[in-house]
């Protein structure tokens, strides 16, 4: 009797209850939609950013150009860029102008950009101005376009000593063939107080008119030429001319436009 209950545990089949479990395959099934799910959550969601302005993106522009202003050599430059998503950007900025072989203005600005409106970002950073006086300034305003496609720049200003000035700059472009566009420009700075470090009185104290002429080679190489007159006004002209200066003049430049 003990023989055959022997011979019936010996034939009976073992179970691997490793490989034959239901439940680790069950396991492993989860854990590979797991990660199909992640995979594709991830890839659904660089898409999302990139569909919702995620990108990277750059712009930048410089033209300069070397022209006379009554009868004295000038050199002026713009630098103008940024670099970052549709909504988020880091914005750059440097212009500047020689008269004479003296430096009389050099500015350098820092922004950070924010789209607030299809056609509209808001700034806010900081503008540094080397030349005529070494100020800082704390910078404020909007970037963006106006109706009928004007270009246009609104920025306020408060220096390191508390004094508050603003600027407005507009520009169009007008094609006139594909390639030959003409851009006329203004640009004028007010003040809400006198500034005598910088020879300025309050409100408008300097504006300037110009238009240029560029031909546009490749988007990114034009050659131009640039004809503007400027001016100062009120309190600011009238310092100019008890320091026998001139308030006015005009400036003829050829120059070069690069875009990279």
């Amino acid at each position: 009797m003990e023989h055959e209950n022997h011979e019936t545990h010996e034939n009976t089949p073992s179970i691997d209850h490793g490989s034959h479990n239901p439940s680790h395959v069950a396991i492993e099934d989860k854990s590979e939609q797991h990660s199909d799910h992640s995979a594709v959550t991830h890839e659904q969601g660089t898409m999302a950013r990139k569909e919702h302005g995620g990108q990277i993106f750059h712009a930048f522009q410089l033209e300069a150009g070397a022209g006379s202003s009554d009868n004295d050599g000038t050199f002026n430059w713009h630098f103008d860029g940024w670099i970052g998503t549709d909504e988020n950007k880091l914005w750059l900025k440097s212009e500047g102008e020689r008269t004479g072989g003296k430096t009389e203005q050099a500015e350098f600005w820092t922004l950070y950009s924010r789209n607030i409106h299809p056609f509209w970002d808001g700034q806010v950073g900081v503008r540094h101005d080397m030349k005529p006086t070494s100020l800082t300034y704390f910078t404020l305003g909007f970037a963006g376009l106006a109706p009928y496609f004007f270009e246009t720049e609104a920025h306020l200003f408060v220096s390191e000593d508390g004094d508050l000035s603003a600027r407005l700059r507009m520009e169009k472009d007008f094609l006139v063939t594909q390639r030959l566009i003409l851009q006329p420009y203004l640009e004028a700075n007010l003040y809400a107080q006198d500034v005598p470090e910088l020879d300025v009185g309050t409100g408008l104290a300097s504006a300037e008119f110009g238009i240029q002429a560029r031909y546009e080679l490749t988007r990114k190489f034009a050659p131009y030429i640039d004809v503007k007159y400027e001016r100062k006004f009120g309190e600011t002209s009238s310092i100019a001319k008890s320091h026998k200066e001139d308030n006015e003049a005009f400036i003829c430049a050829a120059g070069l436009r690069l875009m990279f």
